[in-house]
């Protein structure tokens, strides 16, 4: 535990510019300022860096661009492979991990070794890997890297150690699973097919063992040749030459016959007996045309051929429609007797696989279900009802359902929160589903005792947001909500929000949620917001609109009657829904020159509607077009309920609402907010010109193909942190003179300098980042790491200082101040910050009737970057919350006994702190640096440079081990931990080498030491950078293998065992080991052996407490082994007593037999 003692300065100062800004506050980390006054503080800091540890937990959602699927039908457990070389397993519901192959290189084809604990992974580099599942973490035992021959199929019979590896060039190899070294048994296509053929066969696509004896290995090559290779023998039992390519081969469970898919759409039904030709010949969707002739149909992909015993067999395909049907969706055909249903799909199928009840394919296999891996979805299909319906999906696999364009991470919610919004989600779930159980059920997880209300939220390019509950390292949907109901659909071709926004006009930038007060509130891209209020019962409610016109410039001239020093601000207490200096909103709304001018993107329902029972809209408040300028979108936003105020700000300006009052009580250019406090001392701005335009767009970009490379972009794929950085909305100065245009002059002014970029979104834009502008969107989203335009940095820049931050909070809005009162603090894009008092009446009757006052104080601190977040501490270092109002709901039903008043729940700094006298910290950080100032004297304490060549992306104070710390996620990569209020550095991992936009946008820091950020366009990846919570993991995640007996093979009898062949005496060790087959040539593959560890702690913080993490952990892992093994060895024990016993009573029973009496 360290003791900071830091003396204060600035108590007796007066100007504003000298206490902040100066040099003195220094740039070293937690450098005090100078102490001229005897007061001191005393702050007893807990958190060192062994606190902190960095890894990942889990990862939720869709695996994205899947690649290949696998089954283990004894452990119930389901592996797929992505093309960026991730493997999700899935079991039961919490079983869910996640692996990385560190090449990356796509995943071909997975293969359980059934009922042990393993699996193999053929991937698209050429190399196999086999994994251990029976730890937590798996990782990878062996990797096997051919060199002269490329992956193209394999194989894994049931119960052997041999696995067969087809190649591109036709050949076979085979691979001992346990020690991974290549076989010198080799099947060579030219050995295989006769040599009288002239032709190659092609790549090797199907291998599998015959049902009827597994020393017979039937081989499919591309063209069409299907050769049954007897291993014995090393010779071809017979070949099949047929004219159309193969895709995939089933066998029959009897080993008489098999069914194979060609490119033609037919499926060829083949028997053993007669190979010469196809026993059936299907075309199962080509029907016969008028002429005769068959329609052409697209290939049958994979097909499966599946026996019942109460019914006839099943064979399900994928693929095979005829071409002439355009439009039509992917399909599985199920085929059951004479009966065939064609299941549509929302996406292609990438692969799909049936599950049986039995693993030996030489027995009935009794189909249940089919799991189908689509592009983006994962379903399950009942087969065991005649409707086939799906199964209901217990992982949350629809997470990009409409692309994430935000999220928010909320830890250690309200306990009742969780409940209410599961119940209300309830009743909106869709139905139809199957009644049986998630066939997919393996292995085991338990609530850990490290769990707390946890909820997500993500926002949506449609306009949804959904809640999910994130408790326990779990994620389940609650509750789903759509903004886009709030306004009425834009008619095709009409209107405002056609000719702006070509796609997702109510796209969500950023949310903002009070769990105690329960009020959301949500910013889209159209420049709007809409706040919401959570009821449990339905209501029947008309929303109210504000209309705000935030392009606010000295030109705006004003009759002197009517606040003149304050231009924007509308009448206090008045409740016309716009500042005062408006024009009538109506949707047509045109200047004589048809210039658009006072109107909304979009446009609210104003008639009385029926809403459902949860989060109900209450308010619309939507920025306005002026003078053929769209609303440059919002940039922050923050929303008090116990103040009943809610704040924004864009690149204009800034804007307050009572939201209780329905009133505008702000609405002010940032240059405004200054007045003489201005420490750039800039000038008036002149009203921009059109020829100006081409210029302006320059400072940020290379040259003039940049521009038009901009247009072009998705909207919010240039915005994070506050600044103006694409073409298509730099100039953030409001309104223009009203002047004519020539024809040419609105179509230069969408796309110039006014124009928001309204396009599809794709991201999670809550504000605007200025990076250097390149030629490609791959350079463009991993420009992070290079240094900021010089124009950012420059004075020049006072048109595009945008608000990127605000906090309300009881705070000191002057220095003379003695007690706190409510403020608005506001960051600006240039690393200014203003405070901006109010003064709130306290009784509710007088709340609803008294106009708030508000108004700039002239205080301002000053910061490197743009600032980013706000906090506030106590004088002994613990955080201040902000006041809040217990929820209500305001649809229940009246109680005359107890009437329903606001009850409000504030956090004073001064309340606790009579021994530590008045005031309180505030801590700030920018993209540059953070400081901690000390208020009401507003002198900054501490100050830290957190990068000189990155920039920060996000920033939070979040509570950790029972105390706070200013977390820190940066453009390089690099997330930080820094002490409050000393700002000492805890921790700096390297954690993301390569940032892309994606994670830029939606990483967010929560309580507990978690974060979380979206890995791909369908994942949500969670971490942890708390010690704590890293050596509770394991215990947290669920175990994929659970011991299972193997089912015993049923009795074939003695018939069928004589002539059934000889399956059960092919030793496949005779033939392929060492010593039958000799060793491989050290050239065609290499052995590489696996790390065998526990995967994720690659970038643990380095440290005595990461190494004896792992310690502990392999230890647990030993110990586990060492206990399996001692429980084996029992049972091996007591086996071989029992057969003892059972010898020697044998032998006493027979020792005086005859022979002839036995």
């Amino acid at each position: 535990m360290k003791k900071f003692r830091k003396v204060l300065d600035g108590l007796t100062t007066s100007s504003p510019g000298g206490t902040i800004g100066s040099p003195s506050c220094g740039s070293a980390a937690g450098t005090p300022t100078a102490a001229p006054t005897p007061k001191e503080i005393d702050v007893q800091e807990t958190l060192v860096s062994e606190n902190f540890q960095l890894c990942k937990t889990v990862r939720h959602g869709f695996p994205y661009q899947p690649t290949a699927l696998a089954f283990d039908p004894v452990q119930k457990i389901l592996a797929i492979g992505s093309r960026s070389g991730g493997v999700r397993i899935l079991g039961r519901p919490g079983v869910d991990c996640y692996c990385q192959h560190e090449s990356g290189a796509a995943v071909l084809q997975l293969q359980f070794l059934i009922n042990e604990g393993a699996l193999v992974t053929a991937c698209a580099d050429d190399t196999l890997h086999l994994w251990n599942l029976r730890q937590r973490r798996p990782a990878v035992l062996h990797s096997l890297k051919f060199n002269r021959e490329r992956i193209t199929f394999c194989h894994l019979p049931f119960q052997s150690k041999w696995l067969y590896v087809g190649t591109e060039r036709g050949n076979t190899h085979i691979v001992n699973i346990e020690s991974f070294i290549l076989s010198g048994y080799v099947i060579m296509w030219n050995k295989a097919i006769e040599l009288s053929t002239k032709t190659h066969p092609g790549p090797v696509v199907h291998l599998s063992d015959s049902p009827k004896d597994e020393g017979k290995l039937l081989i499919g090559f591309e063209s069409g040749t299907i050769v049954q290779w007897d291993l014995r023998a090393k010779k071809a039992d017979f070949r099949i030459y047929y004219d159309e390519a193969i895709h995939s081969v089933s066998w029959h469970h009897e080993g008489k016959q098999f069914m194979c898919s060609h490119s033609d759409g037919s499926l060829t039904l083949w028997n053993l007996r007669n190979t010469t030709r196809p026993f059936q010949v299907t075309f199962p969707h080509g029907k016969i045309q008028k002429d005769g002739r068959k329609e052409s149909c697209k290939p049958i992909l994979k097909v499966e051929y599946k026996t019942s015993r109460s019914s006839e067999p099943f064979v399900i395909f994928s693929g095979g429609l005829s071409y002439d049907k355009a439009g039509r969706r992917p399909t599985l055909t199920i085929m059951h007797g004479k009966a065939i249903t064609v299941l549509e799909m929302d996406y292609p199928i990438v692969e799909f696989m049936v599950l049986c009840e039995t693993p030996y394919n030489n027995e009935v296999q009794e189909p249940y279900a089919v799991v189908v891996l689509l592009e983006k979805d994962l379903i399950v299909v009942d087969l065991t009802q005649s409707n086939f319906p799906v199964f209901e999906n217990p992982y949350p696999m629809d997470i990009h359902e409409s692309p994430v364009t935000c999220t928010a991470y909320f830890a250690d919610c309200p306990p009742d929160i969780i409940p209410i919004l599961y119940s209300i989600g309830a009743k909106h779930k869709k139905t139809g589903y199957s009644q049986k159980e998630w066939p997919i059920s393996g292995g085991t997880w338990t609530l850990g005792s490290h769990t707390y209300p946890e909820i997500i939220i993500t926002g949506h390019a449609d306009g949804s947001i959904k809640f999910w509950d994130a408790s326990a390292i779990t994620l389940q949907m609650l509750y789903k909500l759509k903004t886009s109901k709030v306004f009425e659909k834009p008619k095709p071709g009409e209107g405002r929000a056609a000719e702006l926004v070509e796609e997702d006009p109510f796209a969500v930038q950023m949310v903002s949620w009070c769990p105690q007060s329960r009020i959301f509130c949500v910013v889209g891209i159209s420049a709007h917001i809409i706040l919401y209020r959570f009821s449990k019962y339905d209501a029947n409610t008309q929303i109210v609109s504000l209309e705000v016109r935030l392009q606010c410039e000295s030109e705006d001239v004003i009759s002197p009657s009517e606040n003149e020093n304050n231009p924007c601000f509308s009448e206090q207490g008045s409740h016309s829904p716009q500042p005062h200096h408006q024009h009538p909103a109506s949707p047509g709304n045109r200047t004589p020159e048809g210039i658009k001018d006072s109107i909304p993107c979009l446009k609210v329902k104003d008639r009385v509607v029926r809403v459902p029972p949860g989060y109900q809209s209450e308010l619309v408040i939507q920025l306005l077009w002026v003078d053929g300028e769209p609303p440059q979108q919002i940039t922050s936003l923050d929303i008090n309920s116990a103040y009943g105020l809610l704040a924004f700000g864009n690149c204009n300006g800034v804007a307050v609402v009572d939201y209780l009052q329905k009133t505008i009580l702000l609405c002010m250019s940032t240059l405004d907010l200054y007045g003489a406090a201005d420490p750039y001392q800039r000038l008036t701005r002149s009203p921009r010109r059109n020829r100006q335009s081409t210029s302006g767009l320059t400072e940020l970009t290379d040259n003039q193909q940049s521009i038009d490379m901009e247009r072009s972009k998705s909207p919010t794929s240039d915005h994070v942190n506050g600044h103006c950085t694409s073409p298509t909305s730099q100039p953030c100065s409001a309104g223009k003179p009203r002047v004519p245009m020539g024809p040419e002059g609105p179509r230069l002014t969408r796309r110039g300098p006014g124009r928001p970029p309204f396009r599809k979104a794709q991201s999670a834009a809550c504000m605007e980042i200025s990076l250097p502008v390149s030629h490609t969107e791959e350079s463009r989203e991993n420009s992070f790491s290079r240094s900021r335009s010089s124009s950012v940095s420059s004075i020049d820049r006072d048109t595009k200082e945008a608000v990127t931050t605000l906090q309300f909070g009881e705070s000191y809005g002057r220095k003379s101040d003695a007690l706190p009162t409510p403020c608005l603090w506001v960051g600006t894009s240039l690393g200014v910050v203003l405070l901006i008092p109010m003064s709130i009446p306290t009784d509710q009757e007088e709340r609803m009737e008294e106009p708030v006052t508000i108004g700039p104080s002239g205080a301002v601190l000053m910061l490197k970057g743009s600032v980013l977040r706000f906090a506030f501490l106590d004088l002994v270092g613990a955080l201040i919350q902000s006041p809040y109002e217990v929820w209500r709901d305001l649809n229940a039903p009246e109680d005359p006994d107890r009437p329903r008043r606001r009850k409000l729940v504030h956090f004073s700094p001064s309340s606790s702190q009579d021994a530590c006298g008045d005031g309180h910290l505030a801590v700030v950080c920018s993209e540059r640096q953070a400081k901690v100032f000390l208020m009401p004297s507003q002198s900054c304490l501490f100050v830290h440079n957190i990068t000189e060549s990155s920039f920060v992306l996000r920033a939070d104070v979040v509570s950790v081990c029972n105390s706070v710390c200013l977390a820190c996620f940066c453009a390089n990569g690099h997330v930080m931990t820094l002490s409050l209020p000393s700002l000492r550095p805890l921790m700096d991992v390297n954690y993301l080498p390569l940032t892309d936009m994606r994670i830029a946008r939606t990483f967010c820091f929560t309580n507990g030491g978690q974060a979380l950020y979206l890995s791909s366009p369908t994942e949500i990846q969670r971490i942890t950078y708390s010690q704590e919570m890293c050596d509770n993991l394991q215990e947290m995640l669920g175990e994929l293998f659970t011991p299972i007996e193997t089912p015993e093979a049923q009795n074939r009898g003695f018939l069928k065992g004589f002539f059934g062949g000889n399956a059960h005496t092919f030793d496949r060790e005779e033939l392929f080991g060492e010593a039958a087959a000799g060793k491989a040539s050290r050239s065609l593959a290499q052995h590489i052996p696996g790390q065998g560890g526990v995967e994720g702690m690659k970038v643990a913080a380095s440290g005595a407490v990461g190494e004896l993490a792992r310690a502990r952990i392999a230890l647990d892992e030993r110990g586990q082994r060492l206990g399996e093994l001692e429980e084996r060895t029992a049972l091996m024990m007591t086996s071989a007593e029992t057969f003892s016993k059972h010898a020697h009573e044998l032998m006493l029973k027979c020792k005086d037999k005859k022979w002839y009496q036995f």
